[in-house]
């Protein structure tokens, strides 16, 4: 699979809560950067994730690619509605690292926080 199909399998898999799926993507090191969550690494994050979400859904705005870089950016709006069915609807831009082997080595999420993070203190 080529990076494209990749970043778009991971909002498949993130959207439909496959957790498992998400987190095979990356690399046994792959770390994630989130806003909210601080740096963690894939598998803790995504099921911390997991257990602080009822529902997502996820638009994809764009993929950007730069050639002869291992980098490509994700533009989506997250619908998230939390385990205690508080709603928050934000646009996000995930700036994927990939390996060598087309594993994601890290990925760093940028969002504006300031109605999720009250939200998420709530649960």
């Amino acid at each position: 699979m080529n990076k494209k199909e990749i970043a778009k399998q991971y909002i498949t898999h993130l959207e439909n809560g496959n957790i498992g799926q998400v987190i095979a993507l990356f690399n046994q090191n792959g770390m994630v950067d989130s806003p909210l969550y601080g740096i963690k690494k894939a598998d803790e994050f995504y099921r911390e994730l997991n257990s602080d979400t009822s529902n997502s859904q996820l638009n994809l705005k764009g993929i950007f690619e730069e050639n002869d870089s291992n980098n490509l950016a994700l533009y989506f709006t997250y619908k998230w509605t939390l385990k205690n069915n508080q709603k928050v609807e934000f646009d996000v831009v995930d700036i994927i690292e990939f390996d060598n082997q087309n594993k994601i080595s890290k990925l760093k999420i940028i969002y504006d926080t300031v109605n999720a993070r009250k939200l998420v203190e709530q649960l």
